[in-house]
């Protein structure tokens, strides 16, 4: 039975209208959803389509470089690879693996996608079968189980480091496992050609590159620099397509040393010898020049190798050149006889009468190890006479006294800057008793580190002019301040060089082809209640004597065995630090010396 013709009619025309209904509907709904993201919350677009077009890229800086005053290198940064987990692509890139392996066994994929149990201990077996996993802990020297919990520990994580700065080799190896979700990231390594011989002056980086201590910790910000950074849109075949943003990097910057890497590698074997040597606790030495200031040698023993922290104990670390206090004994003898001769109570010309060879000073007892009677300053320096020093401290007033040792710098920080360095143990403005004014006469009383013995010297070396000690080259050194006359610094020093003639302290060492000025010094340390049974020994000295150029300074801690004077111990560190440096700086020999040098070590 056919229908009839209006029945068909109306069944076209509401199909029709039901057709035009659905598409005028779904029209406007594109439209609203349209309107709706450009004009009511467009941001959420902007934000969906800079995820999958803009990109930001690090322009990467390398850590400045430290060189020493001649431009050697002394830190550098060496290109190194860290090998880094993604645990969120791993997991995603397991569960395909897996839903791939059950379709293709004729498994229910979407019952398994729902079980998320059974999910993922399919995973996990599947990570614990490829081998590829194990030789990757093998190349990196790390327990199986160790990068297993690293992974799996969150796998909602996109980054989680595996280990940071392993070789070339190993990033290559890693590289050809082609893991899911592992990677590798270019850092830098700080890297110090001198080793342990620098360690204490240039201190050390962290992992990230942070510096720790030392110059590394003091110029931190400067090595640092800026990172670039550069903001772009790729289209969907990753071309660059647009510049939005781009902040140009800040170079770091080099550090120039006053360091001379050649002086620093001398006193670092000299003064390891001798700690060696005599079993002492520790040692320090520093090698200044006098007319600038600057620090040319700065060394500790015992050290560390920065370039391998693993046996870098807390008291290797110490830079002990500038944190550790001791009184300095006899090395200070020649700021009292300058006090006295600034003062005017005696002339270089003079004779102590040191008879019977002890006093009593306020009930105290102040004695020499034997009775030389009339003696003249060069001899009071020759033989290292507590009663001459201690004559001329009572001559004195005692505020004059004591301002002679606060002139010099004790009790306050020698302009190095560095981390860590001690002002020293000195109290000018205390009340002083007599015998104390005749303790510090001969080195106690105050307590200064070697860097301050440094500079004493270094103003002994300049003929009374004052500067503070710098680590950094200089181009111009600084004027400085005149704080005693030239005429008697001139004429102690001279009084100084009888230290090494017969019958002085150091009558043994001389510095084969220059005149020396310098001073032996043992002191005692202190203990609880009072003095212990170890001893500090000191030699300080300047050269030549015709034209001053070097300071040097070597302190050994608690020597060993029956051996402890100054002379002795620090005394040869001394002579070979002072002529090989003089050598390597093409400072001529005093030659009016050499004949003389040579004539009495054949007769002694």
């Amino acid at each position: 039975m056919i229908a009839p013709k209006k029945t068909v009619n109306k069944l076209i025309t509401w199909r029709f209208v039901l057709v035009c209904s659905v598409l005028v509907m779904v029209f406007i709904t594109l439209v609203a959803r349209a309107a709706y993201l450009q004009v009511i919350e467009p941001d959420r677009a902007r934000e969906e389509n800079e995820k999958r077009t803009v990109r930001v890229e690090k322009l990467k800086v390398q850590r400045g470089m430290i060189f020493d005053r001649n431009g050697n290198e002394l830190a550098v940064s060496v290109p190194v690879v860290s090998v880094y987990a993604d645990p969120l692509a791993l997991d995603k890139a397991l569960t395909k693996t897996v839903l791939k392996q059950a379709k293709k066994a004729g498994e229910d994929v979407v019952a398994l996608e729902k079980d998320s149990t059974a999910l993922a201990e399919r995973k996990h077996m599947y990570y614990q079968n490829d081998l590829r996993w194990r030789e990757l802990a093998d190349v990196l020297q790390l327990d199986s189980q160790e990068i297993d919990s690293r992974l799996r520990a969150d796998p909602s994580r996109r980054f989680v480091y595996l280990k940071r700065q392993v070789t070339p080799a190993v990033a290559n190896y890693i590289d050809d496992l082609s893991l899911a979700g592992i990677h590798l990231i270019d850092e830098s390594k700080r890297y110090y050609p001198s080793g342990e011989v620098t360690a204490h002056v240039l201190g050390f980086t962290n992992i990230d590159g942070q510096g720790i201590e030392g110059i590394e910790k003091l110029y931190d910000k400067a090595l640092t620099g800026t990172e670039g950074r550069r903001t772009i849109r790729k289209d969907a075949q990753g071309r660059e397509i647009q510049v939005l943003d781009e902040q140009q990097r800040v170079e770091p910057e080099n550090i120039y040393l006053s360091i001379d890497q050649r002086i620093q590698a001398i006193a670092y074997r000299a003064l390891k010898s001798a700690v060696l040597s005599y079993q002492a606790t520790s040692g320090s030495a520093m090698v200044v020049d006098v007319s600038s200031g600057e620090i040319l040698a700065m060394v500790n023993s015992p050290s560390f190798n920065p370039n391998n922290m693993s046996d870098a104990a807390p008291h290797k670390r110490r830079n002990r050149a500038i944190t550790d206090l001791f009184e300095p004994g006899s090395t200070v003898k020649p700021l009292a006889i300058l006090a006295g001769l600034e003062y005017g109570a005696v002339k270089a010309t003079d004779t102590v009468n040191t008879y019977p060879g002890w006093m009593r000073i306020g009930g105290s007892l102040v004695l020499d190890p034997q009775n030389r009677g009339e003696m003249t300053l060069r001899d009071v320096l020759k033989y290292s006479s507590n009663m001459g020093v201690a004559k001329i401290s009572q001559m004195v007033p005692k505020d004059y006294f004591v301002e002679a040792y606060q002139k010099v710098g004790f009790g306050e920080e020698t302009g190095t800057n560095m981390v860590g360095e001690s002002s020293g143990l000195f109290y000018p403005n205390r009340r002083w008793s007599d015998f104390e004014v005749a303790t510090l006469s001969y080195g106690y009383a105050v307590g200064v580190s070697t860097a301050q013995m440094a500079r004493f010297y270094s103003i002994l070396g300049s003929g009374g002019i004052k500067r503070p000690l710098t680590i950094i080259k200089q181009d111009t050194p600084p004027e400085g301040e005149r704080i005693f006359s030239e005429d008697h610094v001139k004429a102690v020093v001279d009084m100084m060089e009888s230290v090494f003639e017969k019958g002085g302290t150091a009558q043994k060492l001389a510095v084969d082809g220059y005149r020396a000025a310098g001073k032996t010094g043992t002191s005692k340390k202190a203990a609880a209640g009072g003095y212990g049974d170890e001893y500090v020994g000191y030699f300080a000295g300047i050269a030549p004597v015709s034209d001053p150029r070097l300071a040097v300074v070597v302190m050994i801690n608690e020597p060993g065995g029956d051996v402890y004077y100054g002379g002795a111990t620090s005394g040869p560190a001394f002579a070979e630090i002072m002529s090989n440096a003089l050598r390597l700086l093409n400072v001529a020999p005093d030659k009016e010396r050499v004949a003389y040098l040579t004539g009495r070590d054949n007769g002694a």
